[in-house]
């Protein structure tokens, strides 16, 4: 997905002001608490966490909130700053949100210190930076959790409540990436004090709540569930013909896509290899890489002289969807051992497609228990590079098993992953944190 239109234009934030009598954190009867988003990540980023973030905010303005966003300098995941945005800080609106873009740090090459530094680099700027009109209650977005501990510990002195919105554990990912007993520990040590600092914790999914609550010691009072959504509109223009043919698709190509980052835990490799064996093996499938990353340049080392495996930038709103739509398997790959760290914000709009899904992943991960909950796929070995080449040829040779599991895909995201259901469930959220009533929401659309 690509982020909604933008209309850039600077402005000085002037708002009226509510009673000084009301206090810090308080808003009056009848009117909903006015919210500051404050996250590394947003539009016109068109991946990752950047399209929630967006779309949240859009959400919650939409619901009758007063709504501002600090967040970053558009660099995901290109690890470039987007062309057009310069200087130390900017202002814009977006769809009606007044966003404040502060200049921070990009790594190169995103690696954990220098990625620390970013998040470093943002959140000092952030918490030093006015945070102009005074809000109800302020939620910050993880990732970046660092940049998230010093905009929490501004929040706590200014007295406003706040809440932390987690879409990765960053401790869970060292365990399952080797990152070292001594630094997970430190990492674990530092999840722990950030979540517990805030007012309430709202995460992702129940295998994320669980690991909060069982290894980071956070109050079960304290944190709750509520899904992403399926973020993706279709068009009923859509010619999946002139498609395929736009992107240079044969008709009688069998058409396996993966959408999204490519980084290290996306494990693309595996897809690599198994484009080579449906080289060697003359398959009709044809491997799609669309998106961008740290990981693609390498992979496309990786993949020369490969004739079943095609790389696509990202696309714009329409072209995303449209080509996705017009594949016949969508992918989705993780490294081996990855269980909690991450949900892949790819499900939701593939779920929305109405296409099987094959998810080369470790059959314990939450990712795997998103595709048995769903019915819309099949879960592989993500370490054997064949099983993914069966999977899709099977699907291939079994339309009607194929169009089974892609019916079960809107069906899920309808019933589990609403974008309705999702705002007014944060709007409701963030309205008893204003007032001091917070109770954790649990809206896991079971």
């Amino acid at each position: 997905m690509t982020a909604p239109s933008l209309t850039r234009k600077a402005h000085d934030g002037a708002r009226d002001r509510r009673s000084n009598a009301l206090g810090p954190g308080a808003s009056p009867a009848g009117r909903l608490p006015s919210v500051l988003v404050i996250g590394l990540n947003y539009a016109p980023e068109p991946t990752g966490n950047a399209p929630y973030t967006t779309k949240l905010a859009e959400g919650l303005l939409a619901q009758g909130h007063q709504v501002e966003v600090i967040t970053g300098y558009p660099h995901y995941p290109s690890w470039q700053i987007s062309p057009g945005y310069s200087g130390l800080a900017a202002a814009e609106m977006i769809n009606g949100v007044k966003v404040r873009r502060l200049r921070h740090s990009v790594p190169a090459v995103p690696k954990m210190l220098n990625r620390l530094l970013m998040e470093l680099t943002f959140g000092l700027h952030s918490a030093l930076r006015s945070w102009g009109s005074s809000h109800d209650v302020v939620l910050v977005v993880s990732p970046g959790l660092f940049s998230s501990a010093l905009a929490i510990a501004k929040a706590r002195l200014k007295r406003v409540p706040v809440a932390i919105w987690i879409q990765d554990l960053y401790s869970r990912g060292l365990e399952e990436t080797g990152g070292g007993a001594l630094t997970t520990k430190a990492m674990k040590w530092a999840e722990a004090k950030i979540l517990g600092a805030c007012g309430a914790v709202t995460v992702i999914h129940q295998r994320f709540r669980d690991y909060a609550i069982e290894e980071l010691s956070v109050s079960p009072s304290a944190v709750g569930v509520i899904r992403n959504w399926t973020h993706i509109r279709h068009t009923d223009d859509f010619d999946r013909k002139a498609v395929r043919e736009r992107l240079g698709w044969a008709e009688d190509e069998v058409i396996a896509l993966h959408a999204g980052n490519m980084g290290v835990k996306q494990g693309l490799e595996n897809v690599v290899e198994a484009a080579r064996l449906a080289d060697a093996f003359s398959s009709q499938v044809r491997f799609i890489l669309l998106g961008d990353g740290n990981r693609r340049e390498a992979l496309q080392t990786a993949s020369e002289g490969i004739s079943s495996l095609s790389f696509l930038k990202p696309f714009g709103d329409k072209e995303y969807t449209d080509a996705l739509r017009a594949a016949d398997v969508l992918i989705v790959n993780e490294r081996p051992q990855l269980r909690e760290m991450s949900v892949p914000s790819k499900l939701t709009s593939y779920f929305a497609t109405g296409l099987p899904v094959v998810a080369a992943t470790d059959p314990q991960s939450a990712t795997a228990d998103e595709i048995r909950a769903s019915g819309a796929g099949m879960v592989i070995d993500p370490q054997r590079p064949s099983a993914l080449l069966r999977a899709v040829e099977h699907l291939a040779a079994n339309p009607a098993e194929a169009a089974d599991l892609g019916a079960a895909g809107p069906s899920y995201a309808e019933s589990v992953l609403s974008e309705k259901r999702a705002i007014t469930t944060y709007s409701r959220w963030l309205e008893g944190l204003a007032r001091s009533t917070y109770a954790p929401i649990e809206d896991r659309g079971l």
